[in-house]
């Protein structure tokens, strides 16, 4: 029996004012992502791939169309009821990773466990083998400013990850990285999705994304232009 997609989106449409007029951010969009997907919306800037991402995460809410988010549809839901949505089925990786400045990774990590309510002994267990997931162990008690770039993102991914999602959305997660660092970065987010089965969607404009992607979804003035299915690269 097939598996409804995780993520369903029905003739999605947002605009926003701007001084006098309204600019119109996504139009008639409807896109299927399935559970286990490695997924990169692809385009320039203004394209609506953030605005889409936002709309995915639960952040913003359409002006028409419908979002289904793991059998539920939560486009008539407020927004302040969703949060147990985000804390529980969503994972967030931001291009400036939104670390918690004043609190060491093991705590930035640690976070949302809290706010998640996970017991004490259980979430020390999760915290450490995610940090060690991601190659930080040695790290655990530096704060952010004591880390380069790509070690914050790998903080913020196993922040993204220790609270078990389903779906992880990352927006730009390599634009602040050099391409050497950005390669490992990928190399990890592909190892986490073939290892856990979460589903990634990345809202990109990175060619080095874009070609580790098995889906690319190409958007351009607010819709989707084009969804070539990649072949998965040979491991």
């Amino acid at each position: 029996m097939h598996q409804p997609p995780l993520i369903r989106l029905l003739d999605v449409t947002r605009t926003y004012p701007l001084g006098r007029v309204n600019v119109r951010a996504l139009t008639g969009v409807s896109l299927d992502v399935d559970h286990g997907d490695f997924l990169a919306l692809a385009g320039p800037s203004g394209s609506g791939k953030t605005t889409l991402l936002n709309l995915i995460g639960c952040i913003d809410k359409p002006d028409s169309g419908r979002i289904v988010i793991d059998g539920v549809d939560v486009t008539p839901v407020p927004l302040h009821r969703l949060a147990s949505t985000r804390l529980h089925t969503l994972g967030f990786i931001f291009q400036t990773f939104n670390l918690i400045p004043v609190l060491t990774a093991y705590e930035n990590v640690e976070y949302p466990l809290l706010l998640q309510h996970v017991p004490a002994a259980a979430r020390r267990k999760r915290v450490l083998e995610w940090l060690e997931q991601v190659g930080l162990s040695d790290q655990a008690r530096q704060r952010p400013d004591q880390l380069s770039g790509g070690q914050r993102q790998r903080v913020a991914i196993a922040r993204a990850m220790a609270g078990q999602p389903k779906l992880v959305l990352a927006d730009e997660p390599t634009a602040n990285l050099d391409s050497v660092t950005a390669a490992k970065i990928l190399d990890l987010l592909e190892t986490l999705n073939a290892g856990t089965g979460c589903t990634f969607i990345f809202a990109t404009h990175d060619p080095a994304l874009m070609s580790r992607a098995r889906r690319c979804v190409r958007m351009h003035d607010g819709a989707i232009v084009n969804e070539p299915l990649l072949e998965a690269r040979a491991s």
